[in-house]
């Protein structure tokens, strides 16, 4: 009598987690390279080592793995901003670690930002994204938000500065320096990461000169 644990549709045998993930890890390559309307199953399946059948056993279409791959991203960066910052004491340990943090989700999802721009530029509707889509900025933002908001309780924020404004400031640094992923060579990707942690060190211009 066949195991009742067996979850119906999934192939017997099949390491689920790992097989999923691989499916998500290759829908988000083959939309950051063709676009989410040039991405076939058959592609996706392809690259994820798998047939379209055995995809099918885990999505029923790809609207819906699109979607997953989408909340995928959302779900594994959302809390590790906060855990990142909470890790380490003072604003600019605060600030550089989650600086860091962006950086480390850059190369551990190297597809992911041009995934997430495919979608936004072919303006997907059917696929439903317009609540969830910010739901990584929105995270990012409140995170800096918090640091700010402590150094200016702690009389640490420049008299010349608003916490509103000094918050969408380094958000947008941030903010930038993520989409810069999408189109940057990881060299430029670093100097440019780099640069950023410099100048919220306040240290970019006051170094030795490079030879």
């Amino acid at each position: 009598m066949p195991s009742t644990s067996a979850q119906l549709g999934r192939p017997v045998g099949a390491r689920s987690d790992e097989t999923r993930r691989r499916i998500l890890s290759a829908t988000m390559r083959c939309v950051a390279e063709v676009g989410y309307s040039g991405a076939t199953i058959r592609e996706i399946a392809r690259t994820a080592d798998i047939t379209s059948g055995t995809l099918y056993h885990y999505f029923p279409n790809k609207a819906e793995l699109v979607r997953a791959a989408f909340t995928e991203i959302a779900e594994v960066s959302i809390p590790r901003f906060a855990a990142a910052a909470d890790e380490v004491d003072g604003v600019l340990d605060k600030l550089m670690a989650v600086l860091d943090e962006g950086a480390a989700l850059v190369r551990e999802n190297p597809y992911a930002v041009a995934f997430d721009r495919a979608l936004r530029s072919e303006g997907a509707a059917h696929l439903r994204l317009n609540e969830d889509s910010d739901l990584i900025f929105v995270s990012l933002r409140q995170v800096i938000a918090g640091i700010v908001e402590k150094a200016d309780a702690d009389g640490i924020l420049h008299a010349d500065a608003q916490p509103d404004g000094t918050t969408e400031a380094i958000f947008s640094m941030l903010r930038g320096l993520y989409d810069h992923a999408a189109t940057a060579t990881p060299e430029q990707y670093v100097a440019t990461h780099r640069a950023i942690g410099l100048l919220i060190r306040g240290a970019l211009f006051a170094g030795a000169r490079r030879p």
